[in-house]
C-alpha cells in the first residue's frame, strides 16, 4: 500500500506540542493516555513513552463498545503484566468512567500514602490527559467534566491554552491543547489508523483501503460481517479481496450505467460500516501480534 507512505503525518505544531507536554509534565503526578481499543498498538504514540519518563500511567481503552470484548480483556491483562493499569471505556456512553478516579488512586497509592503520613488528609492528585487525534480525548474530557460538574479554568503561569478540570475533591485533570501524531515507519500502522477513520479519508484511496480491510476480514471472518453481506457460501480465504469488494457492491445494488459495479461507493460504505461496528465488534491488533 505505497500510497500510505506519502501521507504527511507530522503537523507543523509537533515540536511546539512536545515542548508543551514536557513543560506540563512538571505540573502533574500521573498521565492518562487514551487509545482506541480496536487498534491498541497503532493508536499509541511511540514518542510518548520517552516524553512522560517515569510518571505513573493509566491507559484508557476508548471505543471498547466497538472492540472485541475478549481481545480487550487480553490487552488489559497484557498491560497489567507490564505494571500499567488499563480500563476499557466508552466516551459516548460514559461507560466505566467511574473506574477512572480509583485507577488513578491505585497508581498513585505510594505518593498518596506518603503525603498522608505528612499530615495531608486528602492530597490532590493531578493527571494530564494525552492521546493522538481522533482517539476520543476531547469526548472523554467533555463527558467526565459534565458528569462531575467539573470546574474548568485557565491558570496564570501555566502554558497558554492548558485547561484544568476538577473531577473530584482529590483529582484534577490537565488537558493539553495540542496532541502529538504518532511517528511511524510502518505502513500497517497507517492502514490501521485509516481503517478507524483516524486519518482523513481524502488523503487515502478508499478502494485500496477497503481492499486492505477485506484482506484482514477474510482472515478473521467475523460472524456479523459474513451474515451482513450473506457470504456464508463463499470460501473467503481463497477469494480475492477486490473481487469480494465487487460482490459486496453488487449485493448492495451499487451499480452505474452499463451494469458496472461502483467499487468506490462500495468501499466507502464498507469503511463506514466497519467504523460504526456494523460488521461486528472487531479488534484489529492483538497482544500476541497475530492480527498485525
Amino acid at each position: 500500500m505505497s500510497e500510505m507512505q506519502n501521507i504527511q503525518w507530522f503537523p507543523g505544531h509537533m515540536t511546539k506540542t512536545k515542548r508543551q507536554i514536557q513543560s506540563s509534565l512538571k505540573l502533574v503526578d500521573a498521565v492518562a493516555e487514551i487509545i482506541d481499543a480496536r487498534i491498541p498498538v497503532s493508536s499509541r504514540n511511540p514518542d510518548l513513552h520517552k516524553l512522560i519518563q517515569n510518571k505513573p500511567r493509566v491507559i484508557l481503552m476508548n471505543k471498547c463498545d466497538m472492540a472485541n470484548q475478549t481481545a480487550t480483556k487480553m490487552w488489559i491483562d497484557f498491560y497489567a503484566k507490564q505494571g500499567i493499569t488499563a480500563i476499557a471505556i466508552d466516551c459516548k456512553s460514559g461507560r466505566n468512567f467511574n473506574k477512572f478516579p480509583s485507577a488513578v488512586n491505585t497508581v498513585m497509592k505510594e505518593k498518596i500514602e506518603r503525603l498522608k503520613a505528612k499530615g495531608m488528609k486528602n492530597p490532590m492528585i493531578r493527571v494530564m490527559i494525552v492521546g493522538i487525534p481522533n482517539v476520543g480525548k476531547s469526548s472523554f474530557i467533555n463527558k467526565i467534566a459534565k458528569q462531575s460538574k467539573a470546574k474548568v479554568e485557565d491558570r496564570p503561569g501555566v502554558t497558554r491554552g492548558n485547561q484544568w478540570f476538577t473531577v473530584s475533591n482529590n483529582l484534577e485533570m490537565l488537558d493539553t491543547p495540542g496532541v502529538l501524531w504518532p511517528k511511524f515507519d510502518d505502513q500497517i500502522v497507517g492502514e490501521h489508523l485509516a481503517f478507524t477513520g483516524a486519518v482523513k479519508d481524502q488523503v487515502i484511496d478508499a478502494e485500496l483501503l477497503a481492499v486492505r480491510l477485506l484482506d484482514f476480514l477474510r482472515r478473521l471472518q467475523p460472524k456479523d460481517f459474513i451474515e451482513r453481506f450473506k457470504l456464508q457460501d463463499l470460501d473467503l480465504e481463497n477469494t480475492d479481496s477486490y473481487e469480494l469488494l465487487q460482490m459486496i457492491g453488487k449485493k448492495r445494488g451499487m451499480l452505474v450505467s452499463g451494469g458496472e459495479i461502483d467499487t468506490e461507493r462500495a468501499a466507502i460504505m464498507l469503511l463506514d460500516e466497519f467504523r460504526a461496528a456494523k460488521l461486528g465488534r472487531i479488534t484489529v491488533e492483538m497482544p500476541n501480534g497475530e492480527l498485525r
